[in-house]
């Protein structure tokens, strides 16, 4: 018997929800704005295009669907199934985040307010998703069909780390390891057969995704260099500020892995953390002695 398939709406809280728990009043929330010479009425607009889309969205699944909804905040603690269809309604960064708690799920990324965001990630506008549901909710060809294989979809590169106790931890932009608060990081790096022991503001490990945001700035300042693909099966990496000094080095500060490459980074440090994709509050600790390994991830990230 074929499991239900459950629609999984993905939002985040709008900026006036968190105006309004930090103010706890329209007023007061208003006089706020007003001293930085902003007006509620655009936070108000833009928390109702949110809302709206989210309606939209969610009476958009089939009554034979089930239907579960999940804030940003709480993803760490919800578990998806493999038979789940992740609606996301937001920002790509919201596409990003949810990504490292999913297992090859389908996503279909949302975009509330076209021409606001890039729309690397949330592609579709709002009056799309009823079409593409409707696909995807249509009968199969036989038993044996994979499900919604015929829709068309992105298969996007991850990256994930494993630590030596089996932690391990995946991002869909980017990896960064380092200091908690972006200063010296001591490690020894290992990478192609050749290592070097490093002092530096901490190691940013890149997907094609991840090539349009924080790497994308390191490879501009350091005059240009090739980034992989969002469907290449390959990361960008690179080494902030290394420091050269009689035991540190600076020779290895930058590289392409490819599928079966790693970075393996020894710490010898007392506390360095790794998280993915800005969500710092959601990390790995290591310590002095640990092994990270970093590299392409076996998961991919299935984006209608």
């Amino acid at each position: 018997m074929a499991l239900r398939t459950r629609a999984v709406l993905v939002h985040r809280r709008t900026e006036l929800d968190e105006l309004l728990d930090r103010h706890a009043t329209r007023g007061q929330a208003e006089f706020f704005l007003r001293t930085r010479g902003r007006t509620l009425a655009d936070v108000e607009a833009r928390h109702d295009a949110a809302a709206t889309a989210r309606k939209v969205v969610a009476a958009s699944v089939p009554s034979d669907w089930a239907l579960a909804e999940v804030e940003r905040a709480d993803l760490d603690r919800f578990l998806f199934a493999p038979e789940d269809v992740v609606l996301v309604v937001g920002q790509d960064g919201l596409v990003a985040n949810v990504a490292k708690y999913l297992d090859r799920q389908l996503v279909i990324g949302v975009d509330p307010e076209p021409g606001t965001n890039l729309g690397v990630l949330v592609r579709h506008d709002v009056s799309d998703v009823a079409g593409i549901i409707g696909s995807l909710a249509a009968p199969r060809g036989g038993a044996n069909e994979a499900p919604f294989a015929s829709l068309l979809h992105d298969e996007l590169t991850m990256v994930h780390a494993r630590l030596d106790d089996g932690q391990e931890l995946h991002a869909v932009n980017e990896l960064f390891l380092g200091h908690p608060s972006h200063q010296s990081a001591r490690y020894l790096l290992g990478v192609d057969g050749g290592t070097e022991r490093q002092s530096s503001s901490g190691l940013i490990v890149s997907t094609g995704t991840g090539a349009t945001g924080w790497c994308a700035s390191i490879a501009h300042d350091r005059g240009g260099r090739r980034l992989p693909g969002p469907t290449d099966p390959a990361l960008a990496w690179f080494v902030r500020e290394a420091w050269p000094s009689p035991v540190t080095g600076v020779t290895m500060t930058e590289g392409v892995l490819g599928g079966g490459g790693e970075l393996v980074v020894t710490v010898q440090s007392d506390r360095l953390v790794v998280f993915g994709d800005g969500m710092e509050a959601d990390r790995l600790e290591v310590s002095w002695g640990q092994e990270v390994r970093i590299g392409v991830a076996e998961r991919r990230l299935r984006l209608v």
